[in-house]
């Protein structure tokens, strides 16, 4: 694997594997994604689960989340794969993680990325303490947060109301993994899968571990990727069998668009090569990935998460996110927020709304005091006065003079009349 690396970095050839992987990956149906009812489920509207491997929800009529199951059977692991949730299907995220018998979700995104919304804040805050989302009657308690430098884990407890049933939540936060981009290292990286891996939410006795960016794809197939190669490097008797491409390849099986450009896909291999000295290595490998990755640093400063009444959350209000705190945080250049971050996108992942999906709404920045309304042009002049000197009559000698006429009219006729 080394040699391969090597072989493809010294020649500049990332951008034409990645392109070879993306044409020889399985174009299957996903007809149900496409249901007029479904549209305001997804984030982007190029970003489908397949049918044969979409998550079923249990309750209501409509059984559909934007999320695939990817089963890798040699490996004996599973990973729900999905997008970041939106308003109106935080409900649905956590009743998938009831469910299927999830204990861990890992997110791999923040909420809010170089000024777009990438995600709901589907989790309540310390100061809220809890969420309830009416849709499914499911509650979310805050129990407690680690944060280190660049992720954070949470435990949360999940509490079906409809049973009054509760379980424990693992919530493993990646906060500075950037969109489209690779982590800082691979010792940052593995030190952080090393942490789900050592809390037992990926071990086959427990449900698939929930696993999500924005749309559920880059990042996140990045995670899952590695963790299966290094998994079956370990299982195998020569390690060095373990096909990085074979085992993506088999992984857009299940999910469309797994890994999204040509430099995670160079990260993936790197993580894999680095990874592959804690099998032979071990806990001395660990100790310096953990402190190459600088975690006990005080945490990286990332924008305010946006706050929300408890009740807006389910798409009972028809923006998640405050109006003032949108203003503040996601729009500080003029215009509209945009749909993406920097570097421009491959042509997977668009914002949904373009094909009639119905995005959360953004109401637009209030114009400051001295500031025209966007399609008032500005005048840089002083307004011109009204100019009397031209002959023109002001309404107030106008009524005067109609005034004076009808009183000269009445005199007249009573003169005439009686005299």
């Amino acid at each position: 694997m080394e040699e391969e690396f090597r072989e493809i970095d010294g020649a500049g050839t990332w951008n034409a594997i990645y392109q070879e992987i993306r044409l020889q990956s399985s174009e299957l149906p996903c007809k149900v994604a496409k249901l007029s009812e479904n549209k305001s489920r997804n984030r982007y509207r190029d970003v489908s689960p397949f049918d044969h491997s979409r998550i079923h929800l249990q309750l209501g009529t409509n059984d559909y989340i934007n999320a695939s199951l990817i089963t890798v059977e040699e490996a004996e692991r599973s990973y729900i794969l999905t997008q970041g949730p939106l308003p109106n299907t935080c409900g649905h995220f956590w009743e998938m993680v009831w469910e299927q018998s999830s204990t861990g979700v890992v997110m791999l995104n923040r909420v809010i990325e170089k000024g777009s919304v990438k995600c709901a804040q589907y989790w309540p805050s310390p100061e809220e303490k809890e969420a309830l989302f009416h849709d499914t009657s499911f509650k979310l308690t805050f129990i407690s947060e680690d944060v280190k430098h660049y992720y954070t884990v949470r435990q949360l407890e999940l509490r079906n109301l409809l049973t009054q049933e509760t379980r424990n939540i693992l919530h493993f936060h990646y906060t500075t993994w950037p969109d489209f981009g690779v982590p800082e290292s691979p010792a940052s990286f593995l030190n952080f899968l090393l942490k789900v891996r050592e809390s037992g939410c990926l071990d086959p006795e427990c449900g698939p571990v929930v696993v999500h960016c924005s749309a559920g794809i880059g990042r996140s197939g990045t995670f899952c990727l590695v963790d299966t190669c290094l998994l079956l490097m370990s299982m195998r008797d020569n390690p060095s069998s373990v096909r990085i491409r074979e085992v993506l390849l088999e992984m857009r099986r299940y999910r469309m668009g797994l890994i999204q450009t040509a430099d995670q896909l160079r990260f993936s291999y790197l993580a894999v090569i680095e990874g592959s000295r804690w099998i032979t290595d071990g806990t001395s490998v660990q100790e310096s990935w953990r402190s190459l990755s600088n975690e006990d640093d005080p945490p990286a400063r990332t924008p305010g998460l946006p706050r929300s009444p408890i009740h807006a959350r389910n798409g009972t209000n028809p923006s998640f996110f405050p109006v003032d705190l949108i203003d503040d945080v996601c729009v500080q250049q003029r215009g509209d927020i945009r749909t993406h971050s920097s570097p421009p996108e491959p042509a997977m992942r668009r914002r949904r709304g373009s094909d009639g999906g119905i995005p959360p709404p953004v109401p637009p920045r209030p114009n400051l005091p001295d500031e025209p309304a966007p399609d008032t042009p500005r005048n840089t002049t002083a307004p011109e006065k009204p100019d009397h000197s031209r002959g023109s009559w002001t309404p107030l000698v106008a009524k005067v003079c109609l005034c004076t006429m009808v009183a000269m009219g009445a005199y007249i006729c009573y003169r005439t009349w009686l005299h």
